[in-house]
Parts: C-alpha cells; sequence; structure tokens
C-alpha cells in the first residue's frame, strides 16, 4: 500500500499536537497499530495477574526467573529471523508466531481450565509475549521515524497504546461472563492480527516522509526491504561494545528493579486485603484503566511539549524522581491505598514519558542496533533485571521482615537510575547533533550507528 502524496508543509509542524500535514496518516497508522496490539495484551493481562497470585505470591520469584529462562532460550531463534527476513516482513512474521500460540491456548485451555501448571506456563508465555511484541513494535516505530519526528510524534502514537490499554481490561470484564477466557484469547489473537496490515503502510510512509525520505539525518540507513542480518547472538555482542547501550541496559535493570520491588508489595497487599480470585481480578483491571486513563492525558497534552521543550533527558529523569518519592512515602505508611498511589504514578509515568524517551534512544542508531541489540535489552535484560531484583526482594524480606527496608532501597536505586536518565538524554542530544551537522562524514555516521561514544 503506498501513501498518499502530500507536500510537506513549509512552515513546518503546525497545529495543537505539533504534527505536520504529511504526518498526519503515519500517525494516525502508528496509533492505530498500538491501540489494537495494548488491547490484545490488557485483555489477558488481569488474568495473568491473578494466575501468578493463584500460585503462591511467595513463588512470585520462581515464574519471574522462569521467565527470564524464556527469553534467553528464544533469543538465538529471533537473531535467525533478524538475519534472513527483510525488516518490512520481520514484524508479521513475529506478530504471526504469537497469533498461533494464542489460537493454540485457547485450545488447550478449554480442554483443561483448571491446570494450575497451565496457569503457570501461560503466566511466563505472556510475560514472553508482551515484552517482544512491544519490543518489536517500538524497533518498527524507531525504524520509521527521524529523530526530530520521534521528539514530537511518539508520545502521542505512544497514546494509542493506552487507549488500547484502556479498551482491553473493559472489553475483557465485559466479555469473559459471555465468551470465556477462551474466547478472550480468541478475541485477543484477531486484534494482534489487526495491527499486521499497518506495517507495510508505515514503511511506504518511512520512504517519502520519514527515516528514509531523501536529505533526512537518516536517509542512508539500510533498505527495508533487505534483512538485518548478522549472528544469532549479535545484539548481545553490539550492546556489550557500545558505552551507550550499556547505559540503555543498566536504565532498563533500575526500571526493572523498581517495578519488581513494587509489583511484589502490591501482590502481597492485594493478597492480604483482598480474598477472593474475583476481588482481586477487579483491583487489577481497576488500577489498570485507572492508569491507562491518566496515561492518555499525559501523553496527549503533556509528554510532546515535554520533549519538545526540554529534550529526552526530561522525561528520562522526572519519572524515576517521581518514583523515589513513591518509596519514602511506602517506607513511611506501608498501606494498600499509598501503595496503589505509588503504582499508578510509576506505571503513568513509565508509558506516558520513559517508554516514549526511551524508543527516542534508538532513532540515532543502525537498523541492526534497533532490531537486535533493542530486543535483547527489551527482554533478555529487563527479565534479567526482573528475575534478580525478585530474588533481592526475596532476601531482604528474609533479613528484615519490615517492607520499609524494601521501600528504602527501592528509593535509593531510584536516585541512581534518574541520574542514568540524565546521562542518556545528554548522549542522545550529542549523537543526534553528531548526525545533523555532520551527516556527509562517514565516520561520524558510524559513530552514530553503532552508538559508541
Amino acid at each position: 500500500m503506498d501513501t498518499p502524496d502530500l507536500p510537506p508543509n513549509p512552515a513546518g509542524p503546525s497545529g495543537l499536537l505539533g504534527i505536520d500535514r504529511s504526518e498526519t496518516p503515519a500517525v494516525v497508522a502508528g496509533f492505530l497499530f498500538f491501540f489494537c496490539l495494548f488491547a490484545s495484551y490488557f485483555m489477558l493481562r488481569p488474568v495473568r495477574e491473578t494466575m501468578g497470585i493463584a500460585g503462591g505470591v511467595q513463588n512470585l520469584q520462581w515464574l519471574f526467573t522462569a521467565t527470564f529462562v524464556v527469553m534467553l532460550v528464544a533469543i538465538p531463534f529471533y537473531g535467525a529471523c533478524c538475519k534472513w527476513l527483510p525488516r518490512r516482513r520481520f514484524v508479521p512474521w513475529v506478530y504471526a508466531f504469537f497469533i498461533a500460540n494464542l489460537v493454540a491456548f485457547a485450545l488447550v485451555t478449554r480442554a483443561l481450565p483448571d491446570s494450575v501448571w497451565l496457569a503457570r506456563v501461560f503466566y511466563v508465555w505472556i510475560s514472553v509475549f508482551n515484552l517482544f511484541v512491544v519490543s518489536v513494535a517500538w524497533s518498527l516505530m524507531a525504524d520509521v521515524f527521524r529523530p526530530e519526528q520521534a521528539k514530537r510524534l511518539f508520545a502521542i502514537i505512544a497514546a494509542g497504546a493506552s487507549a488500547g490499554g484502556l479498551a482491553g481490561p473493559v472489553l475483557g470484564a465485559g466479555l469473559v461472563g459471555h465468551i470465556g477466557l477462551t474466547g478472550l484469547m480468541l478475541l485477543s489473537a484477531a486484534l494482534l492480527a489487526a495491527t499486521l496490515p499497518g506495517v507495510g503502510y508505515l514503511f511506504a510512509w518511512r520512504r517519502r516522509y520519514g527515516a528514509g525520505a531523501p536529505g533526512s539525518e537518516t536517509a542512508s540507513a539500510a533498505d527495508p526491504a533487505q534483512p538485518v542480518g548478522g549472528g544469532l547472538w549479535a545484539g548481545l555482542s553490539l550492546v556489550l561494545r557500545s558505552r551507550y547501550l550499556i547505559g540503555i541496559s543498566l536504565f532498563v535493570i533500575l526500571l526493572a528493579t523498581s517495578s519488581t520491588f513494587l509489583y511484589f508489595e502490591q501482590a502481597r497487599l492485594v493478597a492480604a486485603t483482598f480474598h477472593s480470585r474475583a476481588q482481586q481480578t477487579q483491583v487489577f483491571s481497576a488500577l489498570d484503566a485507572t492508569v491507562q486513563a491518566l496515561t492518555i492525558l499525559v501523553q496527549i497534552f503533556f509528554s510532546g511539549r515535554v520533549a519538545r521543550r526540554y529534550g529526552v533527558t526530561a522525561l528520562l529523569t522526572a519519572v524515576p524522581l517521581a518514583v523515589t518519592g513513591g518509596f519514602l512515602l511506602l517506607a513511611m505508611w506501608p498501606t494498600f491505598g499509598v501503595l496503589a498511589a505509588a503504582m499508578i504514578v510509576r506505571r503513568v509515568g513509565e508509558y506516558a514519558m520513559l517508554r516514549p524517551g526511551r524508543e527516542m534512544l534508538f532513532t540515532v542508531v543502525d537498523p541492526e542496533t534497533k532490531y537486535k541489540a533493542k530486543n535483547v535489552i527489551d527482554t533478555a535484560i529487563y527479565r534479567a533485571g526482573d528475575a534478580v531484583s525478585a530474588w533481592v526482594k526475596t532476601a531482604i524480606d528474609a533479613l528484615s521482615g519490615h517492607p520499609a527496608t524494601v521501600a528504602l532501597a527501592g528509593a535509593v536505586l531510584a536516585i541512581v537510575w534518574g541520574w542514568l536518565g540524565w546521562w542518556l538524554g545528554r548522549q542522545h542530544e550529542g549523537q543526534l547533533t553528531e548526525l545533523t551537522v555532520e551527516k556527509s562524514s562517514p565516520a561520524v555516521l558510524a559513530r552514530g550507528q553503532t552508538g559508541s561514544r
């Protein structure tokens, strides 16, 4: 499918949201892409949380560890797909794999509705599914849009994810009584399939107005009709060779650590406060709905303006500082109300500011880094952070026995997290300047593409 031949607006981006006329079709396509993707995932997320509690809160660290191990096993297969598949076909193939998985789970769940081990397998699988499909989606966006466009548009596109994240739990809660869990899985598969037409459209738009347009700082990037190439473990190798990518990895690990500490406290307090599975599912659904509704407002009316005025650095530092405050409050008042407020602030901040900011960091690197190194960071390294922090949290609980100890440790780590966000923002701005000012220099382009400084 080809894009409409719209002339660029000579006056530059206009309107309330800062979208150029030529960018509107791509923004709409990206918004709808993420809406369907996140509606697919969030429809099943409350079920996952309930299944996690069903196996015992004291066993959650084992589920986190199992998720990490599965990630490690999946990486070489993912690398093989990158090596052989053209980028414009890569996303559809990866999504087709997960669609087939959802259909298989629907059939097995229908046959074994009360299996505890099936619940555990589904918990691990949907954790893997979430990270892979979201990582690939943002790799696509970083490939399609120029860095300057990403700064203005990623928060708006990410609002589609929040809208889908709001619609998913609502649809799930309303339909589960009529179609059952099996029906929800099939509906989730259908929503995931609805994202596929947008891939070809976005790559076609990329050629005219995006990262592949003549004259852009990234116009020299590889043709999307060609495979990414490289070895099966090239993503990990790229990360280890680049200080920039190592910094992003540490940032993601600290993000995962703060999330895990709060997640475990959430599971403990929900299990202690609400005793039936129905009540627990309702609480998780209410939290999800609240988070997504607030995120949409922040993404549309706040995040883009912050990025345009203060840059990526502001997006990457504001949330860790807010989370630091949340941990300190939780240390003083370890109640479900305070925990719920801290969780909402963290998740809204992550979806509305951190996620767009993190993805902007990859707009100045080459396609292999966007699809391989980024995926390693978003999946294996993220889940490694989950697994390690889960056992650290368990150890702290065993040694201290007081929730305040975990909260204070989380506050200290959040301060380090914020400093790292500031450093990454400065590094990104430096590489963007190099690409813009000296884009004709092969040496500078190579340095910017590998993410090395």
